[in-house]
């Protein structure tokens, strides 16, 4: 019997060869997988660590502060504070037995809430409530010049959009790693570093707004009227120094906003001036060389007949001066200047003093007002353009254009802004110095005695200014029973600086014009510019002023 063969036996060193082939294919594999998975040069690394940024590294936004908007003393008028935004996952939410409990923590109604959820639809994520983000410690008192942002922070009106990209800072972005549960847990550094904003220093003076804003209020109750406007300036400088309107808001609460109520009229609305103009044409009179202050103008009978229709004095003044003219605002008188001068001189000043051009203080909305650009003039055309009709202009721009007399003639352009008064823009000569002068006088006695406006004088100072009333238009054409009531007015004489503007719409009753609804209002106001600004009572005047208080025995 044959025994069994024996196996082969495998050579030793092809055993190593085999061993180490296989040792160095796991080598290759596993280096491979480093380098695709750890090291910096593979595309595994980066893909891994990508997808594992996805899902744990986000970056969020670094809220920055919104620049504070100050008076011209430094006192704050919209601030920035920290807000509290709430937010949720619609899908977790709107099964929620609890529903109606957040409801009533959030003031909403918990039917409006369960309907925003549900209009979410498959969305992870909607904001529940975010409070806004600026403040104004006035409240409605400086409303209407700051205006509103909204509830992203963002300029929507007045200064805070005419300043937006001065205010709203640049927000920075930081990334973090979150957690499971979405938590942040480590931040990883700063991406965008954040820019706050720029403050802002506004040519305002917040106690003469307060004083502005008090007075208009006061006269919408005496007077009833639907709506007012208040603006002074400062000749001197173009410095806006307080702007009040009527109705008011409140922009600390916005569930009742009304943006009627948020317009600034003294920059916005549009109207005929009336016989506040008659100032102007007293300069084209004074130009043109045929007049003086002291000329005699003939208004017998007391009317004047243009093409079809007859102009009426309240009685006939018969042979008065051409300062009397305007200071019993004598449209007959009027007439016969305009008629002595022309359209054209007349129209030529209006531009010249800024009408029918904005005020250039950049307000959002602000209207520039218009003036006749006709073909052809008809003769009653030539004559109204002299006091008043057939133009619009704002109140700030009857303002402006009175500074121009209380500035020797010189227009400054208009600013929201508190300037350097060792570094104001230079401002255009417009009239002569001399003429300027000679209105101002003219000015002085309409608030005198027989003049127009006695109820505009302020104690201890001599002021001067001109009315105006001027017929509302409706559908039909001018109204016979609704008003505008106007006065312009510069203070103290002696040193002209200060001027107000006020606007009373629709006063009713029996003081409906000027001089009785419009200047008691800036008497009030501009003994209060006057006194603020540190004004010294005038010496001619000391013996009134102390018989005024009870002095002087």
């Amino acid at each position: 019997m044959k025994r069994a063969a024996k196996p082969s036996m495998l050579p030793r060193w092809r055993f190593i060869v085999v061993c180490l082939g296989l040792a160095a294919l796991a080598a290759t594999l596993i280096g491979r997988l480093v380098h695709l998975q750890v090291t910096d040069g593979g595309q595994g690394a980066v893909f891994l660590r990508e997808q594992g940024a996805l899902r744990t590294v986000r970056t969020a936004e670094i809220p920055v502060y919104r620049g504070l908007i100050e008076d011209r003393n430094g006192v704050p008028l919209a601030v920035s504070s920290p807000v509290v935004s709430l937010w949720a996952n619609p899908q977790r939410l709107k099964d929620s037995d609890r529903l109606p409990e957040l409801a009533e923590q959030l003031s909403l109604d918990a039917g409006a809430l369960q309907d925003k959820l549900n209009f979410y639809g498959d969305k992870q994520f909607m904001y529940l409530a975010r409070e806004y983000r600026r403040y104004y410690p006035a409240g409605e008192v400086t409303a209407q010049v700051l205006g509103l942002t909204n509830v992203d922070g963002r300029g929507i009106a007045g200064i805070e959009l005419a300043f937006e990209e001065w205010l709203q800072g640049v927000p920075g972005k930081k990334r973090f790693i979150k957690d499971l549960h979405g938590e942040a847990v480590r931040d990883i550094g700063v991406v965008v570093e954040p820019e706050s904003g720029k403050a802002l220093a506004l040519s305002l003076d917040l106690r003469l707004q307060y004083a502005q804003h008090r007075e208009l209020q006061r006269a919408m109750k005496e007077t009833g009227a639907a709506a007012g406007s208040a603006v002074t300036i400062d000749a001197w400088t173009g410095e806006v120094l307080a702007a009040s309107n009527y109705p008011v808001f409140n922009p600390n609460s916005r569930s009742a906003l009304d943006f009627g109520s948020a317009r600034n009229r003294a920059f916005t609305d549009a109207f005929e001036p009336g016989s506040t103009v008659k100032t102007l044409t007293l300069v084209a009179a004074l130009e043109s060389e045929l007049f003086h202050i002291d000329s005699l103008v003939d208004t017998n009978p007391g009317r004047i007949r243009v093409g079809a229709k007859v102009l009426h004095d309240p009685r006939n003044y018969g042979e008065i001066s051409v300062s009397t003219i305007i200071e019993k605002s004598s449209q007959v008188g009027v007439t016969k200047l305009a008629q002595a001068v022309g359209h054209e001189a007349i129209l030529d000043v209006l531009y010249r003093f800024g009408l029918g051009n904005a005020t250039g203080t950049g307000f959002p909305g602000e209207r520039a007002g218009q003036l006749p650009d006709l073909d052809h003039w008809s003769d009653i055309e030539k004559v109204t353009l002299a006091f008043g009709y057939g133009l619009t202009a704002t109140p700030i721009q009857l303002a402006r254009a009175y500074a121009v007399l209380a500035n020797d003639g010189v227009r400054r352009p208009l600013t929201l802004l508190k300037q350097d008064p060792d570094a104001l823009p230079p401002g255009e000569r417009v009239i002569d110095a001399d003429v300027a002068r000679s209105v101002l006088q003219v000015l002085d006695r309409v608030t005198g005695p027989g003049g127009t406006a006695t109820l505009a004088r302020v104690p201890g100072f001599s002021v001067g200014g001109k009315t105006g009333t001027v017929h509302k238009v409706g559908e039909g054409g001018y109204l016979d029973d609704q008003y505008v009531a106007l006065f312009v007015g510069i203070a103290p004489l002696s040193a002209p600086r200060y001027v107000t503007a006020i606007l009373i719409d629709q006063p009713r009753g029996d003081h409906y014009g000027g001089g009785l609804a419009a200047a008691p209002v800036y008497s009030r106001i501009t003994e209060e510019v006057l006194r603020i600004r540190n004004a010294q009572p005038e010496q001619s005047d000391m013996g009134a002023l102390l018989a005024t208080s009870g002095g002087g025995q």
